[in-house]
């Protein structure tokens, strides 16, 4: 076994190379603005639900609370006309890929087994 001097065994351990704890993970300013972007939806779609609900009702009084909370964090201007339009159509193309995976589960499970669904006694 090797011997120590007293100093040695008193230092911090080395982090490996390459690693510093000077820096630290830095947060993705797209992710954020897009997160922004969404949360502004948020509000906005809350804005129209409340007079629906009614603001004296319980799911409206829940609903304006959630506006007032969450409307302080979006920057006024974060949603605009053709972002409106972009997250729309994002959400349908997500929608339109959703359908198309379950369609195919839906094969895949029809082309089974004859006589029933794969796994099932008839």
């Amino acid at each position: 076994m090797p011997i120590q001097s007293p100093a040695a065994a008193t230092q911090p351990p080395q982090a490996p190379m390459g690693v510093s704890s000077a820096t630290g993970p830095t947060p993705n300013k797209g992710y954020e603005a897009a997160g922004l972007q969404q949360l502004g939806m948020i509000v906005k779609q809350l804005e129209r639900v409340i007079p629906l609900l009614g603001a004296s009702s319980e799911p409206g009084s829940a609903a304006l609370k959630a506006l007032n909370s969450l409307a302080k964090h979006v920057p006024s201007g974060s949603v605009t006309p053709a972002s409106e339009k972009n997250m729309a159509e994002q959400t349908m193309m997500k929608a339109t890929q959703n359908n198309q995976q379950m369609q195919a589960l839906k094969q895949q499970g029809a082309g089974g087994a004859p006589g029933g669904t794969p796994g099932m006694a008839a």
